[in-house]
């Protein structure tokens, strides 16, 4: 059937919590309503990447890029676009009143980005084989099969850079070196889907959009290194990226792509999926390898490693789900071009989740030596409300705060670990002159007391001890000695915990006590903190000039703690005061001040 008109509606999971399904339904009713069904192909794909502006409907051929679209938007998108061939103007992405812009290139937030992991998201129907293969899907399992040696593979991703996108950076193709070279006839793929950082959405967003390009790629990892099992460790949070797994692994074995004989080659690899339970520390592999053993995830000492000696003892591949999303491109459009694109030391390129105070917060991939700067402000669009940049945090609950003075760095490997901080999986988390430092960095070391597994000691007493001097120092008790103490501590949990989970714990305290010691001295000398969210040290006082009486602050209040004749100022009891900030939000007038 030749249809006139494909409109692609955003089926990932942010957009899907904001009714995109139910506009993807609508879509279809309303084409058979007008009774152009035979003119228009709807489809539900992956993340488009721009979340801020989502659910996204994009029309083609005209290209026509529709954000925060409605459900009740459908009647019209398919009147005016099927039907009569304009564009639904009010529809379109404008970055201000002047004029709106008809075509995704024409966006800023995409004009920096450059996708190889994501080149299928937003673009095809991840649940259909068939348009996975119609852009050169399976076309590099093709070749590893019937035109290169496994030998000759490993030495394509060795010549390509590409370094493991999990967080550690170690170079994927002497993994898979090692790995072939263990002794043993049984080994096994393992992908690393449990994505756990805060804020952090970029493997789940990649399988649901394109689960064919993980599977394509175990498969070639298993021709590598000699394999013939895979599994796929995913947290069971991830629903619709599950499903979507399964279906592909269905389509992929109907296909003759998976199981006994591939394609005729008499090479077998299967794949399996098993659900994690939502634990942080089974992204660290020996913790993951254990959990998929039926143990409880817990890291184990290196070496080996697990290329020797990894699941059921059998040398073992781990990679995460964006590592292996590059490994098809690499081999249909070879080392030498995935190579050109980096750094010298970090090719390719990088996904992050942008998101804090950012104004276009989303999934996007950029080329390795790009700059924070043309991230946050060109492809983020600044910060939110105009307010001042404060810091931005890569690599979650592992990474550092990186400030102003840093933001020209070229993100690579090495330049963020020289800054304090580490690439990890792809977090990026914009703060503003609203956050307070000690208070994220509580906030981190609460999340990490609570996922730590505590099999060793320096994690498990460490981050404890870190988080009582830090919530210490939030209540305005703390002395200027804690600061020395969470340097040490820190530290130490550095050099000695087991598994990175302790030994990066301590990076954001580390960092913020580097760049905003002043903060922390302020919390101590002054009792006093600057943004407003240690609440024990928040005072809510009304000005007695400005108050009008109105009593819009005592209705808001939950206490209640303000009291006040009508049209008279009013006054806030701070021994009943329980710091909820609603009188600050509620007051019109300016007339309730945070101290």
């Amino acid at each position: 059937m030749a249809y006139k008109n494909f409109i692609l509606v955003c089926g990932g999971t942010g957009c899907e919590s904001s009714r995109s399904d139910e506009i993807y339904r609508n879509l279809i009713k309303e084409a058979e309503a007008l009774g152009v069904k035979q003119d228009v192909q709807i489809v539900k794909t992956g993340c488009f990447g721009f979340c801020e502006k989502g659910p996204i409907v994009k029309v083609l051929p005209s290209e026509s890029f529709y954000v925060e679209v409605k459900p009740e938007d459908a009647h019209e998108i398919i009147a005016e676009q099927v039907v009569k061939g304009r564009e639904v103007k009010r529809l379109l992405y404008q970055k201000d009143k002047s004029a709106a812009t008809a075509k995704l290139e024409d966006i800023e937030f995409y004009q920096k980005q450059f996708r190889i992991v994501l080149r299928n998201c937003g673009v095809i129907n991840p649940e259909s084989i068939d348009e996975y293969i119609a852009r050169d899907g399976y076309k590099a399992l093709e070749k590893a099969l019937f035109e290169m040696t496994p030998e000759q593979i490993i030495a394509e991703i060795k010549a390509s850079g590409l370094r493991g996108r999990g967080g550690a950076g170690f170079p994927t193709g002497i993994k898979w070196e090692t790995a072939r070279k263990a002794p043993g006839d049984v080994k096994y793929i393992v992908c690393n889907a449990d994505e756990g950082d805060p804020g952090a959405y970029m493997d789940r967003s990649t399988i649901e959009g394109d689960p064919h390009s993980v599977l394509e790629a175990m498969i070639i990892a298993g021709v590598a290194v000699g394999a013939n099992m895979g599994y796929i460790y995913i947290r069971a949070e991830y629903p619709l990226a599950i499903e979507r797994l399964k279906i592909a692994i269905a389509q992929a074995k109907e296909y003759g792509l998976l199981g006994e004989n591939i394609l005729g080659s008499g090479f077998n690899f299967d794949v399996e999926i098993r659900l994690g339970a939502g634990a942080f520390v089974c992204g660290e592999e020996t913790a993951l390898l254990q959990s998929i053993e039926g143990k409880r995830g817990m890291p184990v000492p290196k070496p080996p490693f697990p290329a020797i000696k990894g699941l059921w003892g059998k040398p073992t591949v781990i990679n995460n789900v964006e590592t292996l999303a590059n490994i098809p491109v690499i081999l249909t459009k070879g080392a030498a071009w995935f190579a050109s694109i980096g750094t010298e030391k970090s090719k390719g390129t990088k996904v992050f989740a942008l998101t804090g105070k950012i104004n276009n917060s989303g999934l996007i991939e950029v080329p390795m030596g790009t700059t924070l700067r043309e991230i946050i402000f060109d492809i983020g669009g600044g910060i939110k409300g105009g307010k001042k940049f404060k810091g931005v945090q890569t690599g979650g609950p592992s990474g550092g705060i990186i400030v102003e003075k840093d933001l020209d760095t070229p993100i690579s490997y090495e330049s963020l670990t020289a800054l304090g901080s580490m690439m990890g999986s792809g977090g990026m988390i914009v703060m503003d002159e609203d956050d307070c430092v000690v208070d994220v960095s509580k906030f981190y070391m609460a999340f990490c007391v609570d996922e730590s597994c505590g099999k060793c000691a320096p994690c498990r007493i460490g981050t404890k001890q870190l988080y009582g001097l830090l919530d210490k120092i939030s209540k305005g008790k703390g002395e200027e000695a804690d600061l020395d103490k969470l340097e040490k501590i820190g530290k130490a949990m550095t050099k000695a915990s087991l598994c990175m989970l302790g030994g990066s714990a301590a990076n954001p305290t580390l960092s913020t006590l580097r760049h905003f010691r002043d903060e922390y001295l302020e919390h101590i000398r002054d009792r006093k903190c600057r943004a407003g969210k240690c609440k024990d040290l928040v005072v809510y006082e009304i000005d007695a000039a400005k108050c009008i009486g109105c009593g819009l602050c005592a209705r808001r209040c939950p206490v209640p703690c303000i009291t006040g004749e009508k049209k008279k100022p009013h006054v806030i009891d701070a021994s009943k005061c329980i710091k909820c900030g609603e009188c600050f939000a509620a007051c019109k007038f300016g007339a309730v001040i945070k101290r």
